[in-house]
């Protein structure tokens, strides 16, 4: 794996353009860790987009995006599928079986349409408003919950031993979750309703792939607090 990987490098110039406090961004950085590919990265200022990142993501300006040979990438599951598809030694990200594979982007897709919404809930101005959103993530992770015991089957993973899509889509998400559980003292995961997660939260966050590149709580609380002054006035 090591001698394919070092030619990969050499031949082809990787480059991620992310931004440290998103999740989005963080989930192919994880991709690429888990492959051991080395790649350029470019932490963007969102309030000063390059010029780079505005040609290669013309249609939304936004990243992640990863440019390979100079061709880019855009929108954070649709890279992790081209890094697995392109580079196939070392650990799959999708499942082989197709239909495991379909039921993975299912789930993957479910996460991106429930659980950020739900989260952004959070930052409601009224107590109401706020204690609406929070069960609703409330209900998602319990969700999660039931999938995680299904598409684990006795792993460790919603991959089963290792990390696969669904474990980076959802992991992406464990920064906030971090955040809001320190600011209210309210648990989103707690051992009672959703003890499989718990679990493998610590796994996951804990693993070679992720520890390094999973912003730190009171840096993402830090910044999460100047974002929402910012709002306020």
């Amino acid at each position: 794996m090591g001698s394919e990987a070092t030619m990969a490098q050499s031949e082809h110039l990787i480059k991620l353009l992310g931004m440290w406090a998103s999740p989005f961004a963080l989930r192919p950085r994880i991709a690429l860790n888990l492959k051991s590919i080395e790649y350029e990265y470019s932490d963007e200022n969102p309030r000063a987009k390059s010029d780079l990142l505005l040609k290669s993501n013309p249609v939304h300006n936004k990243v992640p995006v990863l440019l390979h040979c100079g061709r880019p990438i855009c929108e954070s599951l649709a890279i992790l599928q081209y890094i697995d598809e392109q580079w196939r030694f070392g650990p799959s990200i999708l499942p082989s079986d197709p239909y495991d594979r379909a039921i993975a982007r299912f789930w993957a897709a479910y996460i991106d349409d429930k659980v950020p919404p739900a989260m952004l809930g959070m930052k409601a101005q009224s107590e109401e408003a706020r204690a609406e959103a929070m069960e609703k993530v409330k209900m998602e992770f319990e969700m999660m919950e039931k999938v995680f015991k299904d598409l684990s089957r006795g792993g460790g993973f919603f991959g089963g031993e290792q990390i696969g899509y669904v474990d980076i889509a959802l992991g992406s998400f464990l920064g906030g979750v971090r955040v809001f559980e320190s600011f209210s003292g309210v648990k989103l995961l707690d051992e009672e309703k959703t003890p499989g997660l718990v679990g493998w939260a610590e796994r996951f966050c804990a693993h070679e792939a992720v520890r390094d590149v999973m912003p730190k709580t009171d840096k993402l609380l830090e910044f999460a607090m100047k974002a929402f002054f910012h709002q306020a006035c």
